[in-house]
């Protein structure tokens, strides 16, 4: 893309350095190397006289080890993420080496700290010798305090504080802590919506003789947009409801709520006019929501007196249908998704149940999970899931269902895993 800045212009010049810098390659210092007699001694020294941190003690591929110091990561200033703090590797140079003569020498290591005074004191207690306590020195203009403290080798450091390093230390403590209190008030409102999201998943199963059905629902976040729902529609007639939300997270959930809303508002036309109950539904979402959110939904009315399914599969998934005698019927679309079209209708189909049939519902984060090779769960590993583990109770049935789906994929979930069953008595 060409720079829009104008020729000439003050951003211009800015521009083109921002772009040149930011196509160099990362650069930060990772160690300096601190000639020692005593290796083990000399750890010992950085952390528990100097309160420093050991970063890195591994083997060394001459028989030694490699042992990294550096000072405590808390109340530094921190660097780009993923970058450690600079260290110090502590070495034992060869006997009769020119690096050998410079053990007990001024290293050229300066320590910046914020309280040259209170370091002093508190390292001195712990037997740290200063050769130069605190001053102030001339060049510093009362603003910069040093000193200088050795290790158990003689090795000399300087310890150095000054304000504008103090002023920038403290406002980046200021507003690390006002991340930290942004992102803890963030956490508490997700827990607070994952409880509300808890509780508009059906808290009771409306007792239906003929008919043993549970629900399940895995987010992929905190929140999500997959739904399920059995509504009571009197007569001894239950509705099953699973939908998926396009997107996932707060937008989805919000969305979610609203779908919830809409078709528990209406419930009470589902059976005698299940097309009126979606058309209403349909149209709250668009009324309600913005122009690209929309939902897949199957739902479906049974009667638990004449044992008829009658389903409307809006854009979802289609639903299983496991016969006793092994067959299978899949329950397509009858009609498109619901919440992106003004102008919408639907289809009802009906089925007729036998003891013994089987109805699973599920949303695609079931069958779109993904292995290490990239192959999907499916539909095929899904139905074997369900065959295998047939003698189950519900609720034990989607638990197994749902451990080999998520099982299968080792990645971070990546869609929201519902499932459903109702299984004919």
């Amino acid at each position: 893309m060409e720079d829009s800045a104008p020729p000439g212009g003050v951003l211009g010049p800015y521009a083109a350095a921002l772009k040149a810098a930011l196509l160099q390659p990362f650069v930060r210092l990772d160690f300096v190397t601190l000639w020692v007699r005593d290796q083990e001694r000399s750890r010992r020294f950085f952390v528990e006289k100097l309160n420093f941190e050991e970063t890195v003690n591994v083997p060394a591929p001459d028989g030694g080890r490699w042992i990294v110091v550096a000072p405590s990561a808390v109340g530094w200033l921190p660097g780009p993420a993923g970058a450690s703090l600079p260290g110090i590797a502590l070495v034992v140079p060869p006997e009769g080496s020119a690096e050998r003569q410079r053990i007990g020498q001024n290293t050229g290591f300066a320590l910046l700290t914020e309280d040259v005074h209170g370091l002093f004191e508190e390292w001195s207690r712990r037997g740290v010798h200063f050769p130069l306590p605190p001053m102030e020195p001339p060049w510093g203009s009362g603003q910069t305090r040093y000193a200088v403290f050795e290790d158990l080798d003689h090795n000399s450091f300087s310890l150095v504080e000054f304000d504008e390093a103090t002023r920038a230390l403290e406002a980046e403590r200021g507003a690390q802590a006002a991340r930290l209190e942004a992102e803890r008030r963030a956490a508490h409102e997700l827990a607070i919506a994952k409880q509300v999201q808890t509780r508009l998943f059906p808290q009771r199963q409306p007792p239906i003789p003929t008919l043993a059905y549970a629900g399940v629902c895995h987010p992929a976040r905190i929140v999500g947009g997959d739904y399920y729902d059995f509504l009571d529609l009197g007569g001894g007639r239950l509705g099953l409801v699973l939908a998926d939300i396009a997107g996932k997270g707060i937008g989805a959930a919000l969305l979610m709520a609203n779908l919830q809303a809409a078709l528990r508002s209406h419930r009470a036309s589902a059976w005698e006019q299940p097309e009126q109950l979606l058309r209403s539904v349909n149209r709250l979402l668009c009324e309600n929501t913005n122009d690209k959110d929309y939902a897949t939904l199957f739902f479906a009315g049974y009667d638990d007196g004449t044992r008829r399914l009658r389903y409307s599969n809006c854009g979802h998934p289609p639903a299983l249908l496991l016969h006793e005698d092994g067959s299978l019927e899949r329950l397509g679309a009858t009609c498109t998704v619901v919440g992106l079209f003004e102008k919408w209708d639907c289809a009802m189909e009906e089925r007729e149940l036998a003891a013994g049939d089987t109805l699973l519902l599920y949303t695609d984060g079931v069958t779109e999970a993904v292995n290490s090779e990239g192959e999907e769960f499916g539909e095929e590993r899904l139905l074997e899931a369900a065959r295998r583990h047939h003698e189950l109770s519900p609720p034990e049935l989607l638990a197994a269902i749902a451990d080999e789906a998520r099982g299968f994929s080792p990645h971070e979930q990546a869609d929201d895993i519902t499932l459903m069953i109702a299984k004919c008595r």
